[in-house]
């Protein structure tokens, strides 16, 4: 697996995009698109995993605006310091650095087959409104916030669209997750998954205040057949 860092140009700037590149000489790409914590420890531990099952995986710093290259750890003090940065966060400008990052993939001789988008957290909020824009392969969100209130926008996507939640997220009560359930009956691209006993961001194996090991290993085991279905690698 080779790694390198790439620019883009955006109308207001440019911005780093994190890549990384499977052994295989070209594959099937994925958008990886933070939380607040940037792209540190954590978004590079899920990059590395999914370069290793054989995609181009791309990780744009969307807080390039704020404070570039952002970095918070996974304590308290960072969570508050990346819960305040966050808050100056244009969440439609995000969207237009992920797209901007799909049309960058797209010309990479590397990438060769379809692309999709993995988000966690904010990461969640941003990919599921990236599908309602571009049409992708596939669309992971894990626990995005910004969902429940944007149910809505659901029939724009036609994308094949995985939603993550926990059963159990103070930030994403389970009325919230029981109203996205029912926005997507009935939409055979659509399938949620629900841990119910796990709180906000069980996943991020980086984090010991969020991470719950059971319910992150079965939530990603349902992530990654469904991307073996819609976007397989290899």
């Amino acid at each position: 697996m080779r790694t390198r860092t790439d620019h883009i140009t955006a109308h207001d700037g440019s911005f780093d995009v994190r890549l990384w590149l499977p052994d295989a000489p070209s594959g099937p790409a994925l958008v990886l698109v933070q939380e607040i914590y940037g792209v540190g420890p954590y978004i590079e531990k899920v990059a590395t995993e999914l370069a290793g099952r054989g995609y181009v995986v791309a990780a744009p710093d969307l807080f390039w605006r704020l404070t570039p290259n952002w970095l918070a750890e996974h304590t308290p003090e960072g969570t508050q310091a990346a819960i305040e940065l966050s808050k100056g966060f244009d969440l439609a400008h995000g969207v237009s650095d992920c797209a901007l990052t799909v049309s960058h993939l797209r010309a990479l001789p590397e990438v060769h087959g379809g692309i999709g988008a993995v988000g966690f957290c904010l990461g969640g909020s941003v990919a599921y409104m990236l599908a309602t824009q571009v049409q992708l392969s596939a669309v992971l969100s894990f626990y995005g916030s910004a969902v429940p209130d944007a149910t809505g926008l659901m029939e724009r996507i036609a994308s094949p669209l995985l939603l993550v939640f926990g059963g159990s997220d103070p930030y994403i009560p389970r009325e919230w997750v029981a109203a996205v359930e029912r926005a997507a009956e009935g939409r055979p691209n659509v399938v949620v998954h629900v841990e119910e006993e796990a709180g906000h961001a069980f996943h991020n194996s980086e984090a010991p205040m969020f991470h719950q090991p059971e319910a992150a290993g079965r939530a990603w085991r349902v992530a990654t057949a469904f991307l073996d279905k819609h976007l397989p690698a290899g």
